[in-house]
């Protein structure tokens, strides 16, 4: 009976707050295994002309209405992905209500530049990165997707229940019939942009909060050259499909394809994982996002 090689593991700062840290998951290269079992110089040097080529990686960014949540919530799919040949980093950031946006989405670019900088670390080939997000991770992810030429950045965006569009969530949650996690919801975007979105008052105060509120919403950033996405929704999902046909719509505006897909059930976020199919399909999704180039 063979024993499956679990992947390396370790965690590292990629700044100076408590939170900016992520996990690394990664398979060694046959030389780093040499290395670590003490080779010898000759065996070590048969082992680096061994080394297998760089491997693409995905960022996961956990949810939590970006006031919670931790990136231990997703050490088995990071795992998964390890084990499917990929390197992963799941990264953890500074949440509301004390950090103000955009830390958050600052945090989650940060990240990514410590993965690409640090890529040799594991064998990593930093131009073919796919980002992972869960909920108000799936927002960060998309802004990440939309941030500048996106596709300089990353390969592509998977978003799982993503809140795109806070406003909306906002207007949501006051809704009558709205849900006591639409309800949070609505609250964490308060706490999220330290204003209360849609004031008609025509202040200066008025006015910043609605430029952090625009900003917050990933389709304002819309643009050629965008990180293709898939975004999934449950049918019953407190964060409603809504979410994400007002972003694909704007990125498929502008030639970027974007597929956005309702999964049956009452369900949100990584809850879909469980559900047949669906992770062996964003399994190959990502895949296809991460094939090196010729």
């Amino acid at each position: 009976m063979v024993t499956p090689k679990l992947p390396r593991f370790a965690t590292y700062n990629y700044g100076p707050a408590v939170s900016q840290r992520v996990d690394a998951y990664w398979q060694p290269t046959p030389a780093q295994r040499a290395k670590a079992r003490g080779a010898g110089r000759n065996t070590a040097g048969a082992a680096g002309a061994a080394q297998s080529a760089a491997r693409p990686g995905v960022l996961i960014i956990h949810g939590g209405y970006w006031l919670g949540g931790s990136k231990d919530s997703w050490k088995y799919f990071a795992r998964k992905l390890s084990d499917a040949g990929y390197v992963v980093l799941s990264a953890n950031y500074r949440l509301a209500p004390k950090a103000q946006w955009p830390a958050q989405r600052d945090d989650a670019l940060g990240a990514l530049r410590f993965m690409k900088r640090h890529a040799r670390t594991w064998n990593l080939d930093p131009d073919r990165i796919v980002v992972l997000g869960s909920s108000s991770g799936g927002q960060l992810a998309t802004q990440i997707g939309t941030h500048g030429t996106g596709t300089d950045l990353v390969r592509g965006v998977v978003a799982l229940s993503p809140p795109n569009n806070p406003f909306l969530a906002y207007k949501d949650g006051a809704l009558t019939g709205a849900s006591s996690r639409q309800r949070k919801l609505r609250q964490a975007v308060v706490d999220l942009v330290h204003c209360v979105p849609g004031s008609a008052e025509a202040t200066p105060k008025a006015a910043n909060c609605w430029k952090r509120v625009e900003d917050a919403d990933s389709s304002t950033h819309a643009s050629a050259g965008d990180a293709p996405m898939l975004l999934l929704h449950a049918t019953g999902d407190f964060v409603p499909v809504a979410q994400s046909q007002g972003l694909a719509s704007a990125l498929r505006a502008v030639g970027v394809p974007a597929k956005v897909q309702t999964v049956q059930g009452v369900m949100h976020a990584s809850d879909m994982l469980n559900v047949p199919g669906i992770t062996p399909e964003i399994m190959q999704w990502i895949k296809a996002r991460t094939k090196a180039r010729p």
